[in-house]
């Protein structure tokens, strides 16, 4: 799968539909991939291609993103246009349509099926969620809305591989599907009447409202109680986060540090066993720990996403993202951002107002992502008591939802304040298709967790462990001899300042130190540019090399964190720095991705460079003022 074109093999099909019809499910149980999906619209922001094995032969399968209509008000809509006229450079142009309708609102598609016909290729309409039609009281007459279009037309039930064989058959073919004898009106208010003509024969019985989801919405959509319920859902989701972790996190914990002391007894004393116990077990590992809470992370956000909460969270929230001149879509791409920046800039491609759309993208990277998650979760559970404030409710815990909440009230007063100033104008009516309740497949749902955490164990794999090979290179050479009289714990320290990346953290120690930190986190935060959670690997290096050979090696970073000191005497990390540094990584724009993307859909290296001096001088200011008020406090 990707977004970049495939050589086209056999014939091309292009799958379009509206939002949230389910295209993406049948894309992956045609294909066998596992493109993300979600119960809301505008997962799909980009076409993905994969080749399709169809009876002996190859095809190219094409999936667009959402829309209800061939004339686009928005640059993901664009897209689809884009694609099926042929005017994306290499990208093969789809030969035959296949047109995924939702069956319990085939009404409000026709108009778009009608347009697909007219555009004069092959096409065949695929009804989804049969199965939800079929609970709510609902029928279409299938063959009577194939006659009456003039088009093959197929049943099917994605996630659960229904009517899949049938359409395999019919996609083995394309050249003999079936075309009307009388086109659909060229004339979109004609349209709109052959539509509806078509929709009174064939729809043999209209679904019943979905109850459940009615007497739901009741409360959820409820200004007072929804909010309220809103406000529960997040306290509870970040409680879990450290709750449940903590057994699963000890563990892994014992289990590197137990790793890291088999490699230096298996090992001749020297730097082959300091780099593969310093360097790349401690490195890496130091990030590995915190995979139960990614998991819990990402399992309840995916459940909160397809069970249908999010969207309607985006409705609740509507109303204060029109007072700062945003509207509801540009919450759900900072929505988005809470798994990665990096999607979330990409779905705002669903705004159709380029302004809110640029302003949506430079506050994106405020909201916390989960590269941030291994720096929250390593200085929480090291510095914050893990005490219960209310019940079950955990200081831990609320300290995380806290930084999550600065996070996002920081975009939107940021968000308020770039359209008051440097991009003025007004927004558009937000409308959102709300989509009905569904509890997801357990296949489903894994699948999504698990592809999550095997991106994060990627990623500590490849960027980290990269990382942790240059720091350790850094942090090592050049060798020096400590002075004579020094104790081994003094010796391995001088050893360490002195070293290229020592050398750098003094250099800009004089730039930091107003904000509590020393030059070992200086050289963290340089190397936390390319990603956020590097900071937890290069720490952990730099109090592992400092380990000496008395010490049993077995104390995890937290505890060397916690008993730092300062030539002085003071504690490195005491309340004000640790806050400080906290804050510090609310704002800051530390990775190298983000920017990247920035500079793709804004096509300019003016925005992410405005992003990134903006966001540092935020996350500066904002970390001198926390370290010195929680200063003034203790």
């Amino acid at each position: 799968m990707s977004a970049t074109a495939l050589d086209p093999v056999g014939p091309v099909f292009g799958l379009v539909g509206s939002p949230n019809a389910g295209k993406t499910t049948l894309f992956n149980a045609l294909t066998g991939l596992r493109a993300r999906v979600g119960n809301y619209p505008g997962v799909t922001v980009e076409r993905r291609e994969a080749r399709l094995e169809l009876g002996g032969h190859d095809a190219t399968l094409i999936d667009l993103p959402g829309t209800y209509g061939l004339e686009p008000i928005s640059a993901d809509e664009a897209v689809v246009g884009d694609v099926l006229e042929g005017r994306i450079e290499g990208a093969p142009q789809p030969q035959a349509l296949i047109v995924v309708a939702d069956a319990c609102s085939l009404a409000r598609t026709l108009p778009f099926i009608g347009e697909s016909i007219l555009l004069g290729r092959p096409v065949c309409v695929v009804l989804t969620m049969l199965d939800e039609l079929a609970a709510r009281g609902g029928s279409v007459d299938l063959e009577r809305l194939g006659d009456a279009l003039g088009v093959p037309v197929v049943g099917v039930v994605g996630h659960r591989g229904r009517g899949l064989g049938a359409l395999r058959a019919l996609l083995e073919a394309p050249s003999a599907w079936s075309a009307p004898a009388v086109p659909p009106p060229g004339d979109r208010r004609e349209r709109t009447g052959w539509a509806d003509s078509i929709a009174e024969t064939v729809i043999v019985q209209a679904p019943t409202r979905h109850a459940l989801t009615e007497r739901i919405d009741r409360l959820v959509l409820h200004p007072l109680w929804g909010s309220l319920l809103f406000a529960i859902v997040m306290i509870t989701f970040f409680q879990l986060i450290f709750s449940a972790a903590g057994p699963a996190m000890d563990w892994i914990d014992g289990a590197i540090v137990s790793l890291g002391e088999i490699a230096r007894a298996s090992l001749p004393a020297g730097w082959l066993a300091d780099l593969v116990a310093d360097g790349l077990i401690a490195g890496v590992g130091s990030v590995v720990i915190f995979l139960p809470q990614i998991v819990i992370l990402f399992s309840l956000l995916y459940l909160l996403e397809d069970v249908g909460y999010m969207a309607r969270a985006a409705f609740v929230i509507d109303r204060v993202m029109g007072r700062i001149g945003l509207e509801g879509r540009s919450f759900v791409a900072l929505l988005s951002s809470y798994a990665c920046a990096v999607p979330g800039i990409m779905a705002t491609r669903t705004i159709p107002s380029p302004r809110d759309r640029l302003v949506t993208i430079l506050v994106a990277p405020l909201m916390t992502c989960s590269a941030r998650l291994p720096v929250y979760a390593l200085l929480i559970s090291a510095f914050v008591p893990r005490r219960e404030v209310f019940g079950p409710i955990g200081l831990q815990g609320l300290v995380l939802l806290g930084l999550y909440v600065g996070g996002a009230a920081a975009a939107l007063i940021m968000a308020a304040f770039l359209k008051r100033t440097l991009v003025p104008g007004d927004g558009l009516p937000f409308a959102m298709e709300l989509p009905t309740y569904r509890w997801p497949t357990l296949r489903v749902w894994g699948t999504q967790v698990y592809e999550s955490a095997w991106a994060f164990l990627r990623r500590a794999g490849t960027i980290i462990l990269i990382a942790s090979l240059v720091l350790w290179v850094l942090l090592t050479f050049p060798r020096v001899e400590a002075p004579a009289g020094m104790d081994e714990q003094a010796a391995a320290s001088y050893a360490l300042e002195q070293s290229v990346a020592g050398r750098l953290g003094h250099a800009i120690e004089p730039a930091i130190a107003p904000l509590g930190f020393d030059w070992k986190i200086g050289v963290g935060l340089v190397a936390s540019l390319a990603a956020r959670e590097i900071l937890v690997a290069t720490l952990a290096q730099i109090y592992a090399a400092e380990q000496t050979d008395e010490d049993d090696g077995g104390s995890s970073l937290r505890e060397a964190l916690r008993s730092d000191r300062r030539p002085d005497g003071r504690l490195v990390f005491d309340p004000p720095t640790v806050g400080a540094l906290l804050v510090f990584f609310v704002f800051a724009l530390q990775c190298t991705s983000t920017i990247a993307i920035i500079k793709r859909e804004t096509n300019s290296w003016r925005w992410p460079a405005f992003a990134f001096t903006y966001l540092f001088v935020l996350a500066y200011v904002a970390s001198f003022a926390t370290h010195r008020l929680v200063g003034a406090l203790v």
